[in-house]
């Protein structure tokens, strides 16, 4: 009779080729490890090339995910279990697990020439490569193409359901639901009986390979995690954000329109708001992306939501069009998923590298709101704060987003829509001012005392014509050359972004014992991995505080105060120290930089052990 192990966590890592359904497989697991309960954490990695040739590295997509019956945040730094489905999988990913961690291969492809092909002199599973790790070698193309020899499938296409073989065989061995797999392939594949069936019977056929087996000698099962009460479904950064922008025009009463040009990693948001037209929302697939940002421009002119999605090449384009939100004090959300540099290498790998672009890059001084969410579900919460905030204050805001929170995944506990306040517009319905001559006239740029907030007035609205554009310009809009007039604007745009920050809740501050000499501080994504370092630290028997930033363009008024109160101050980024310099020119204090530019998120095992490394030495 097999064991059944109870754990409190599991990372398990999904590796083939782009062809060979991981991300399909993941998802999947993933899908029925939330509604079993679980805390997760994922981590999607897919090809930089387009059609690498099969079997080769650059062609290997993996997906990582780390569930637990605790509250986790991050997707782990080392799998510990590896599902290789060809050696190109195995060579790629083996020097990320853990020692001692199991291993299932895929034995169907390790030929010669295969081996040859990557740079295996010898077979990594007979060689002794493998020692270290506990090995589970299955053909399991041949498995898979045996559950399906009963459908009308030629030998290539029975193959390829050895992916849904594999999620069977997992699926067993972690104890998961298989109802709602098998409700899926049945909806994913309605129109296509034979694929249906044929990987049912593959998956099927996985779950009682596990069960009938002597190969497995254990199981395992990791129990659900507590969480606050309410509904929850898993998901990803990207259609979270989708989701925000959809709640905020819904919450203002405007209608919603994205102009996008398609770039990965964000165009899964364009998609998935282009399926709710009948939610008042309208997409609009650009030539470019200077037309994407300047018709979302156009349509915030016009009284909706304009939204532009990107990344940071795309930026770069728009900015022109970005200073021309600034100039007219237009509402406008950029959606900037960032990720690892222009053009070829790592464009579909994460990376944090758009911060000064966002803060600085237009020409002139043109400031605007720069946010960042920390998670996946916190995407949404960042997107709906971004709309409110380009709405209320008539200003451009650009979300940083990137590649690891867009596609990884979490549960999320959906909100009650009635709950999240409304957003005012506060259109101008009736003039308010007078022309030389003592006629009613709408003034564009008059503004609210206190916020410097310029009243908005829709073109179209009887009585309330009037002229916007060129840099400066009087309260009624007319051009300017007086050069004080261009000190005052300079002065007040400033003043108005910067006010902003009476909205900002301050920034809190994670030290239990309230004694830490060292001060942990993230933004956007690092959230996750400053969080579990700083939990391994205080298990080694540290004292550490940590603090995080959403706010990053202005900074919440008491940061200066808070990276005062600390002898050291760290910040975790995926470049090569943006925001460390932001704090350095801003607050005069020694920040220093920890800097990560791999494609992939800040390991937390890494960082907790320098972090102990730098206590130690201010207690020398």
């Amino acid at each position: 009779m097999t064991e059944v192990r109870t754990l409190d966590h599991v990372v398990i890592r999904f590796a083939g080729d782009s062809g060979d359904g991981m991300q399909l497989t993941g998802d999947r697991f993933t899908s029925e490890t939330a509604n079993f309960g679980n805390d997760i954490a994922t981590l999607p990695n897919f090809p930089a090339e387009i059609r690498a040739p099969a079997g080769t590295l650059p062609g290997v997509s993996s997906f990582q995910l780390h569930f637990a019956d605790n509250d986790i945040s991050t997707p782990g730094d080392h799998p510990e279990v590896l599902v290789a489905m060809n050696p190109a999988a195995l060579k790629v990913n083996l020097p990320d697990l853990r020692l001692g961690g199991m291993i299932i291969v895929d034995t169907s492809d390790f030929s010669e020439r295969n081996l040859a092909r990557i740079g295996y002199t010898t077979n990594p599973l007979t060689d002794g490569t493998l020692d270290a790790y506990q090995l589970v070698t299955l053909d399991l193309t041949a498995l898979a193409v045996g559950a399906v020899k009963d459908f009308d499938l030629g030998r290539k296409d029975a193959a390829r359901t050895k992916n849904m073989f594999a999620l069977g065989l997992l699926t067993w061995l972690y104890g998961r639901p298989v109802d709602g797999t098998e409700q899926f392939l049945g909806r994913r594949f309605a129109a296509k009986p034979v694929i249906r069936d044929s990987n049912l019977a593959a998956f099927r056929a996985g779950h009682a390979y596990g069960e009938t087996t002597e190969t497995f000698a254990v199981r395992y099962e990791v129990g659900p995690a507590p969480m606050p009460a309410g509904e929850y479904r898993q998901i990803n950064g990207n259609i979270a954000t989708a989701y925000g922008l959809m709640v905020a025009a819904q919450r203002a009463g405007m209608p919603l329109f994205l102009g996008s040009y398609p770039i990965t990693p964000a165009s899964d948001i364009l998609h998935e708001l282009s399926k709710h037209k009948a939610q008042g929302v309208m997409t609009f697939q650009a030539e470019d992306e200077i037309a994407g940002v300047a018709a979302a421009l156009g349509a915030s002119y016009g009284g909706h939501l304009g939204v532009t999605t990107t990344s940071g090449p795309g930026l770069a384009l728009k900015m022109e069009t970005i200073g021309l939100g600034v100039m007219t004090e237009l509402p406008l959300v950029v959606i900037d998923v960032q990720r690892a540099g222009p053009s070829t290498g790592l464009p579909t790998k994460t990376e944090q590298a758009d911060l000064l672009q966002a803060v600085y890059g237009r020409n002139g001084e043109s400031p605007l709101v720069v946010l960042a969410p920390q998670s996946p579900g916190d995407c949404f919460t960042t997107a709906l704060e971004a709309a409110r905030i380009a709405i209320t204050y008539r200003t451009p805001v650009i979300v940083l987003s990137d590649g690891y929170v867009a596609n990884g995944s979490e549960p999320w506990h959906v909100p009650d829509v009635t709950d999240i306040p409304a957003i005012d517009p506060g259109f101008a319905t009736e003039p308010n001012g007078h022309n030389a001559a003592g006629q009613e006239r709408h003034h564009p740029y008059l503004r609210d005392p206190e916020t410097q907030v310029r009243a908005w007035a829709l073109p179209g609205t009887p009585g309330l014509e009037h002229r916007i554009g060129g840099l400066e310009k009087s309260d009624s809009g007319m051009i300017s050359y007086d050069p004080e007039n261009h000190d005052r604007m300079v002065s007040l745009r400033r003043a108005k972004i910067d006010g902003i920050a009476r909205d900002f809740a301050d920034v809190t501050v994670d030290d239990p014992s309230g004694t830490a000499r060292v001060l942990l501080l993230g933004w956007g994504s690092t959230y996750g991995p400053v969080r579990a370092a700083a939990a391994a630290v205080r298990a080694a028997g540290h004292d550490v505080a940590r603090a995080h930033l959403r706010h990053l363009n202005p900074f919440p008024a008491n940061l200066g105060e808070v990276l005062r109160a600390y002898d050291r101050v760290l910040v975790p980024e995926m470049n090569l120290g943006q925001l460390t310099t932001m704090l350095r020119a801003r607050y005069l204090v020694d920040v220093q930089s920890y800097s990560r530019v791999r494609g992939l998120p800040i390991n937390s095992g890494e960082l907790a052990g320098d972090v102990i490394t730098m206590i130690q030495e201010l207690s020398v």
